[in-house]
């Protein structure tokens, strides 16, 4: 069962780097001044280490409070396994562009977290040394994004605090080849993740990954 959400939280870090390339040019542009200065790979390479770590941070402790509850409310599980499924479900309509079933997400992050952590930009920018990439990696990581979120509450219902941050890993990876790129070849990889058929076959997975999980969750209950 692990194995089938390290994949699935593989491709959907996969499909939201083609939502980054297409929202977050601000971003991407202030990544493109570091590489004019430092060694455009290895910038690259530890702006997105440090998303990985923010998301592997994230996915621990998530992980860690959803074991914890599980252990002392024994349906804490199975509601999160309804919740995780649901989940899934809206992140395929998300990716598909059917519905903007994750905004809301976004927007409570935003208020809640984002407003809170982007003032420390200024200790940041610009983005001048190796360090600083790093760090602004980091802090990304923490950027309003309802597929980022989605994930984090997929690991909720992970075995352990081990599994929950490597659950965010695999996400986190799942960006890295459109973002590590640069020039042409992000823009050929963009338009192919950005591609209805792209879009459409692979929000289809999520949905009825999300019919699945819901459909064993409730053959437990029976049984």
């Amino acid at each position: 069962m692990m194995e089938i959400s390290f994949a699935s939280a593989f491709f959907m870090g996969l499909m939201g780097s083609g939502h980054c390339l297409a929202m977050c040019g601000g971003i991407a542009s202030s990544l493109q001044l570091a590489q004019s200065k430092q060694a455009p790979l290895l910038v690259a390479f530890l702006y997105n280490f440090g998303r990985l770590l923010s998301y592997a941070t994230a996915g621990l402790l998530v992980a860690a409070l959803g074991a914890s509850l599980a252990k002392q409310h024994t349906g804490f599980a199975i509601a999160l396994s309804y919740l995780s499924g649901v989940f899934m479900l809206l992140v395929g309509l998300y990716i598909m562009r059917l519905a903007g079933t994750l905004n809301w997400l976004e927007k409570l992050g935003n208020f809640v977290i984002w407003q809170r952590i982007v003032k420390l930009n200024k200790h940041i920018l610009p983005i001048d040394t190796k360090a600083k990439a790093l760090a602004y990696g980091a802090l990304w990581g923490w950027l309003p994004c309802g597929l980022v979120y989605s994930a984090l509450i997929w690991s909720l219902q992970a075995k352990s605090a081990l599994y929950g941050a490597l659950t965010m890993m695999a996400f986190a990876l799942g960006t890295f080849p459109a973002l590590l790129v640069a020039g042409q070849s992000a823009q050929i990889l963009n338009k192919f993740l950005n591609h209805t058929v792209t879009r459409v076959a692979l929000g289809n997975l999520f949905v009825w990954y999300g019919f699945y999980l819901i459909i064993i969750t409730s053959n437990k209950l029976v049984d």
